[in-house]
């Protein structure tokens, strides 16, 4: 039996699985650190600087560095599931993360703290596709739009818990434990699914991985991430910004050439011109580096301005984790009654609403309300995007498209942080509020314009 039609009868199978949806609660907790992992630092970076003594430039890449090495590696996680099955992809991943994160909150210096974090990035970046495409595959109808909803809650929360996380561990037992939390959570789950995964056949046709295309995608993405940070620092019209994007650009067209022509191509680059995988791209982008934008202002805004503490500035932030998971699981409830296009719609100006709010009246109360607001928003654009990107997808292309779906996930995070960073940077190193206004602003207008966009590019109710 080819590996196709293995992938084939996948949904119809697993629909009669009884386990699927204690799978898919495992594979929620999974998912649910990895996305902690990318805000959970946030509040503890200070502690970690006074601690292991390093600098500004390092704190940085503790952040950026697994985000990077999660993005960049994203596709080439999703082709792997493709090639051996999930099952296995999602084990590997899952230990890899939980001992790198041992190894992060072990570490004792810059080098040891950033090859943890890189080592979680490739951990995260074959789990999360891996843990997608299961979700697609064990799931069909509307069923499956109700555990999109559930997966995008858990996801969309988590970025939002992750500074409330980090905030109680930080104030609690350390910076270390931000960390340490993965290890034992990671060894139940991958327990857990080894006994609940059904076995897989080994698949007859194994052809080659694809290495140059993956070298090439995860070159272009990190001089496209690394672009973005260095904006953030030095500004956006500096030559270094601009040779960097340029190299981008040069990557992903070399990538795209050479997936045309390669015997085994990591992808198959047509995905990413069908309509619903190129809009689904589009709005979880979006929905991410919105998410993730408030989630910079906020805590600045409250630590430096406010001069709330960590477990303070965490707790506030709980609203936003409620705002979202709710957002999301209504969605999955009510997606197959009224289709993507409207809630992309609704899910962005509501998005747009909240951001306006400290716009244009700062205080703790507006940013609280507006940030918890837009918190609803994302939640809803994170399911339209998920099930408007992969729910058309053959079964076996769901690994590499999930792949792409989590691809600009990541790159979305990348590119909020960034943008809102260089827009504030005024507030950041001084006293005044401006900067603060003017991120929110800037992220309010984002949102209003990519409304629009969404509004056309998002297919109707089939």
């Amino acid at each position: 039996m080819s590996t196709q039609s293995q992938h084939q009868e996948g949904p119809k199978q697993a629909a009669l699985n009884p386990a699927r949806w204690r799978i898919l609660g495992f594979l929620g907790i999974a998912q649910l650190m990895l996305i902690l992992d990318v805000t959970v630092v946030a509040i503890a970076l200070p502690h970690m600087g006074a601690d292991l003594g390093i600098g500004r430039e390092a704190l940085t890449w503790t952040v950026s560095a697994y985000t990077l090495t999660f993005g960049g590696l994203m596709l080439l996680g999703g082709r792997i599931v493709d090639l051996i099955g999930a099952k296995r992809v999602v084990l590997t991943g899952l230990l890899l993360f939980t001992a790198a994160s041992l190894v992060t909150g072990l570490a004792d210096s810059a080098a040891l703290l950033l090859g943890g974090r890189v080592a979680q990035g490739v951990g995260a970046a074959l789990l999360s596709p891996a843990a997608l495409s299961l979700v697609i595959t064990l799931f069909d109808g509307e069923e499956r739009n109700k555990a999109l909803g559930i997966w995008s809650a858990l996801g969309g929360g988590g970025a939002a818990l992750g500074v409330l996380l980090g905030g109680a561990l930080t104030a609690g037992p350390g910076w270390p434990w931000v960390f340490y939390v993965n290890v034992p959570i990671g060894l139940v789950i991958a327990a857990a699914l080894t006994k609940l995964l059904p076995k897989q056949l080994p698949p007859t046709n194994r052809p080659r991985l694809d290495l140059l295309g993956a070298l090439l995608v995860t070159a272009s993405s990190a001089a496209l991430i690394y672009a973005l940070i260095a904006a953030g620092e030095d500004g956006w019209l500096t030559a270094t910004t601009g040779w960097l994007v340029l190299l981008s650009v040069v990557g992903y067209t070399l990538f795209a050439t050479w997936q045309r022509k390669a015997r085994s191509p990591l992808m198959d680059v047509r995905l990413l011109v069908r309509r619903p995988v190129a809009t689904g791209a589009f709005l979880i982008l979006i929905a991410t580096a919105l998410l993730i934008a408030i989630f910079f202002l906020g805590t600045f805004y409250f630590q430096h301005s406010e001069d709330y503490g960590a477990l303070r500035t965490g707790l506030l932030f709980l609203p936003v984790a409620l705002a979202t998971m709710l957002g999301a699981n209504l969605t999955g409830r009510v997606l197959g009654r009224f289709g993507g296009r409207p809630l992309a719609v609704a899910g962005l100006l509501i998005a747009a609403a909240g951001l306006a709010a400290p716009a244009f009246e700062l205080h703790p109360a507006t940013v609280v309300a507006g940030v918890a607001l837009t918190g609803a928003g994302t939640g809803v654009i994170f399911v339209v995007a998920s099930a408007t990107a992969l729910g058309q997808v053959a079964p076996h292309e769901s690994g590499i498209a999930s792949g792409i779906v989590s691809t600009f996930h990541e790159l979305g995070a990348s590119l909020g942080a960034p943008v809102v960073s260089s827009v504030a940077a005024a507030s950041l190193v001084g006293p005044t509020l401006t900067g603060f206004t003017d991120g929110f602003t800037v992220a309010a207008i984002a949102a209003a314009v990519a409304a629009v966009i969404a509004g056309v590019l998002t297919p109707g109710k089939h």
